[in-house]
């Protein structure tokens, strides 16, 4: 018979929820653990759950000895997702790179002279202004989120939107200058401290590139980074 616990995970994924299943090993019970809660008949100690979370943030399922007890950690994510709003000359190459590294990629860009199926084949383009295309892309905490732009009236709402989603990453390009004015106009539509740290701003790990290519291996660099918690050494 199947168990309430797979009929739950079912539903999670198709909600597009982040689940790592927890099976103690000695007798099978199980329990699931989502980045904001557990469900399910198994209390299972609190550092086999810390290592589901973790196992659920580097996407690594494995196995987690406690005490004489072994607990298998099985990760159920979604896609990974990157949302470039802006079809740039940075986001050709990134959207390159970030489907090599497993992301699914949508292009966000109303001007249509720019996002256009011969400069971005096989991507998913909406030419629909960011606040509308974000809001039915339902972000989450899968999702990384670039603008590329340095346009306001189109990075500032893409940004508003990631910043009330569970969105993992949130980049900008642009100079610190430019980055601190987007700080202010943001800070004065009522977004906090807190929520605007989220901002990687300027966007991408700084090694120095220049050329698109470049600046698209620093995004994607950061963006990962962000996803495994890693750190630059």
């Amino acid at each position: 018979m199947r168990s309430k616990t797979l009929d739950r995970l079912a539903a999670l994924a198709q909600e597009k929820q982040p689940t790592a299943r927890v099976v103690r090993i000695s007798d099978g019970r199980e329990t699931l653990v989502r980045p904001d809660r557990v469900e399910g008949d198994l209390d299972a100690p609190s550092d086999v759950i810390v290592a589901a979370r973790e196992a659920l943030r580097s996407d690594r399922s494995g196995m987690v000895p406690h005490g004489n007890e072994r607990y298998f950690i099985h990760v159920h994510n979604p896609p990974r997702r990157m949302i470039i709003v802006g079809a740039v000359h940075i986001s050709q190459p990134l959207v390159a790179m970030a489907r090599e590294a497993a992301f699914d990629v949508t292009v966000i860009d109303p001007r249509g002279a720019f996002a256009t199926v011969e400069r971005f084949p096989d991507v998913t383009l909406i030419d629909d202004w960011p606040d509308d295309a974000m809001g039915a892309l339902k972000l989450d905490t899968r999702t990384a989120v670039v603008t590329l732009t340095h346009d306001p009236k189109i990075d500032d709402p893409a940004l508003a939107a990631a910043m009330h989603s569970p969105a993992f990453y949130i980049g900008a390009l642009g100079s610190r200058k430019t980055h601190a004015s987007r700080l202010i106009r943001l800070r004065d539509q009522g977004f906090d401290s807190r929520k605007l740290d989220r901002i990687h701003g300027p966007i991408g790990l700084n090694f120095g590139g220049r050329a698109p290519a470049e600046i698209a291996v620093s995004i994607l660099a950061e963006a990962l980074m962000t996803l495994h918690g890693g750190n630059v050494k």
